[in-house]
């Protein structure tokens, strides 16, 4: 009998829940609404330094986040004017998304960078006068957290590019217990403002690095490609600055 009414409960307790998930969830698509395309600025042919920002949307369907990656390159500079004035709460109630992250103002550290198939032919859309490319998509589950929310943890992102590191140019890796690499892609000024590229050859000093791991830095000898065929394991340290996972 007492094990028939535990049943109850917990059969309770899961209708409950599932109840809960269906009038919370929207089961209707949700994106950010596409518009053509009116502002060009070539990027310059080494992009090394070169200030970008994105706008990162969360939607949620049932248990899945679905996140969308926004980047203004290609675009335009990323006016610093019009990105002061971006409210991150107004953007996700205008756009019924879980969450809204303003990710800028972010440099890259790499020289060159080609993007194929979705990545290319990513949909425009409009952020209070930023126009901005679909540069990328991810999905974790619910229990995961949001993206960049775990720091030097992989966060799985859908795209196909390939970075071009120059040689001569310094890179900057953060090095695992197991040994894996990963080379940073880009540096952030969201923590701290006054972060230049001048200031990562030292970064390691500053980092709060989890037991095992260690950041080292060196000159390349020769031109180094880093490619994604559709995806990228990517994680970031507590200044907001990102890695790729160096896959051979």
């Amino acid at each position: 009998m007492r094990k028939t009414a535990s049943l109850c409960a917990l059969a309770a307790l899961v209708i409950l829940a599932l109840t809960y998930l269906a009038a919370s969830d929207n089961s209707a698509p949700k994106t950010i609404p596409a518009v053509a395309r009116t502002q060009i600025v070539k990027p310059p042919d080494n992009i090394r330094d070169y200030r970008y920002c994105e706008v990162i949307p969360v939607f949620r369907k049932w248990l899945t986040l679905k996140v969308e990656v926004y980047n203004t390159i290609g675009q335009n500079n990323c006016p610093a004017e019009l990105w002061a004035e971006l409210d991150a709460e107004a953007m996700a109630a205008a756009y019924s998304a879980e969450q809204v992250k303003l990710n800028g103002p972010r440099f890259w550290v790499i020289n060159k960078i080609a993007g194929r198939g979705e990545t290319a032919a990513g949909k425009i859309a409009d952020f209070g006068g930023i126009e901005m490319k679909l540069a990328a998509t991810i999905e974790t589950k619910l229990w995961q957290g949001a993206v960049g929310s775990k720091l030097y943890q992989d966060n799985e992102v859908q795209r196909s590019t390939t970075f071009t590191y120059s040689a001569g140019s310094m890179v900057y890796e953060l090095i695992s217990p197991a040994g894996d690499v990963y080379r940073m892609q880009s540096y952030s000024q969201i923590v701290d403002p006054a972060l230049t590229i001048a200031d990562l050859e030292t970064l390691g000093e500053r980092l709060d690095l989890p037991e095992g791991w260690r950041y080292k830095t060196r000159i390349l000898t020769q031109n180094n490609e880093l490619t994604a065929d559709g995806l990228a394991y990517v994680i970031n340290d507590e200044l907001g600055n990102s890695y790729q996972k160096v896959i051979d």
